[in-house]
């Protein structure tokens, strides 16, 4: 019994656990879709707003029948007459809707009517062990609607009296009078306008709530590290912080120092530094899923910040497909890796530097018709090591996973891979895809980028909770025509090749 008690309460804390992530669930779906749930409640309570207004209103008129026997002996004979009246009572409510009752009615106030249709209008109802029946009338006028209920009340009086005569003669055993005689009433039955907009309210916040709930089943897209954990236990390394000026300036280095987004890359360079601390390899594969997720963008100012720490980083451009590496740090494209890998340069005089730090870029050069066989091939292999021989890091954009082969082949020859994946983009199976593919060629998946990551609202990332206001002695903003950011645009020569080599030697001396 001691020993099982560990069990229950493992048992219990589980199922705590679970119960809370399920509340957490729900609270996210709420907060994802708030604006589409409060949108069909206002819709919902407009239309019960409208229904009233454009609703024919409806007036009830209700007149009140006391049913009593006419002899009066002993207790004995009031109390078996009294039994006798209940149990006729219901035959009387019956009989109010009959044509027996409603056609005097119509032949009385001259009605265009048929007893079948009045009867839809008329009610008789009566409560148990009473001898009460109460009629009640719905019309559009509350003036016809008292006159029918009278006329209902007086005309089944007169029915009871008939039905109840004995056939041999006499009098009714029945006696029935009316106690409350019929008023117009001043205000209408229906519709109800507080019951409208009740009905309307609940029926809009289920619809919202119905709608989050389909919304979130059928939205398979990535948009927080809960939703990458459904298809991957890779770690997440870093999450870009959206803005919407990336598309303009996609390099942090035309940002203040201290905007988000660019703590967002030291962060991704400092926790990518603890993933791949156990690897010989410096070079680290840089790829998406597909197209359009912000994987050059992603390299290129990962490889900015990596300078940035003082090492000497080279940022290939393997994306031999659509290269955007020269565009973005504004080099010459056309001669660069591919040049080098078919052997009419050396790689020493393609190295471009860029900016003030060790950064030193090698552009894709002209698209060729075989980028796979290329990027597979041992002057690939040996262009890496060799790369690896002079700098602290190497960072190489691929083309995206799925449409393509490149990064795959490629990725056999890395220390590692960094698969960027698009917030609000890509989707659930087209990551696990990625991952199974990496997986299928054996690569060393070192974890994931989220990318354009909100900064507010159910999907921002945990740590960007940190902002930044200016103080006094703060350098200024520099513009994007600062020559302080303002890239490089010649050539590495052969000798500027050897320089590095010769320092980083020097270094790995002291």
């Amino acid at each position: 019994m001691v020993q099982a008690l560990p069990v229950i309460n493992a048992f219990n804390s589980s199922t705590r656990g679970n119960l809370l992530l399920e509340f957490r669930d729900y609270l996210l779906i709420l907060r994802r879709n708030w604006i589409a749930i409060v949108a069909l409640t206002l819709v919902g309570l407009l239309f019960g707003g409208l229904a009233s207004i454009l609703i024919k209103p409806i007036y009830t008129a209700q007149t009140q029948l006391f049913v009593a026997t006419q002899n009066s002996g002993s207790v004995q004979d009031l109390q078996t007459g009294n039994s006798f009246i209940q149990a006729r009572v219901s035959s009387y409510v019956k009989t109010a809707t009959t044509p027996t009752v409603l056609q005097p009615v119509i032949d009385t106030l001259g009605l265009n009517v048929t007893p079948q249709q009045l009867s839809s209008k008329v009610s008789a109802s009566s409560d148990l062990k009473t001898v009460l029946i109460t009629i009640s009338v719905d019309d559009s006028s509350p003036v016809q609607a008292a006159s029918i209920a009278q006329g209902v009340a007086n005309s089944l009086i007169k029915a009871v009296d008939t039905l109840e005569t004995p056939t041999t003669g006499g009098v009714s055993p029945v006696r029935v009078s009316v106690v409350t005689p019929a008023i117009a009433p001043v205000s209408p039955s229906a519709p109800n306008l507080k019951v409208n907009l009740a009905l309307g309210l609940i029926v809009g916040l289920a619809l919202g709530l119905s709608a989050a709930v389909l919304r979130t089943t059928l939205d398979t897209r990535i948009r927080s590290e809960r939703d990458l954990k459904v298809v991957s236990q890779a770690p997440v390394l870093g999450g870009i912080a959206f803005d919407p000026d990336a598309a303009k300036s996609p390099l942090v280095s035309h940002d203040s120092l201290h905007s988000q987004r660019a703590e967002s890359f030291r962060q991704l360079r400092t926790n990518l530094q603890f993933a791949h601390v156990s690897h010989k390899s410096k070079t680290v594969l840089v790829t998406s899923s597909l197209p359009g997720e912000g994987k050059s963008s992603t390299a290129t100012n990962l490889a900015i910040a990596i300078a940035e720490a003082g090492q000497s980083v080279a940022l290939v451009d393997a994306d031999l497909r659509r290269p955007m590496v020269a565009t973005y740090l504004g080099l010459e494209g056309q001669a660069g890796l591919t040049t080098a890998l078919i052997g009419q340069a050396d790689v020493q005089d393609l190295m471009q530097p860029w900016g003030k730090n060790e950064l030193h870029v090698l552009t894709s050069g002209r698209i060729p018709p075989n980028p796979s066989e290329l990027l597979g091939s041992m002057e690939m292999k040996q262009l890496i090591e060799r790369l690896e021989q002079v700098f602290d890091a190497v960072i190489i954009d691929a083309p995206p996973l799925l449409p393509v082969t490149d990064a795959a082949v490629l990725s056999q020859q890395v220390g590692g891979v960094l698969l960027v994946v698009g917030c609000h983009t890509a989707k659930r199976a087209q990551v696990e895809k990625a991952i199974s593919t990496l997986d299928l060629v054996d690569a060393d998946v070192l974890g994931v980028v989220l990318n354009r990551v909100p900064t507010k609202g159910p999907d921002a990332y945990s740590y960007n909770y940190y902002g930044y206001t200016p103080v006094v002695g703060t350098p200024p903003r520099r513009s994007k025509g600062s020559k302080d950011v303002t890239p490089t645009l010649v050539n590495t020569t052969g000798d500027a090749f050897d320089d590095i080599i010769q320092g980083r030697t020097s270094r790995r001396g002291q």
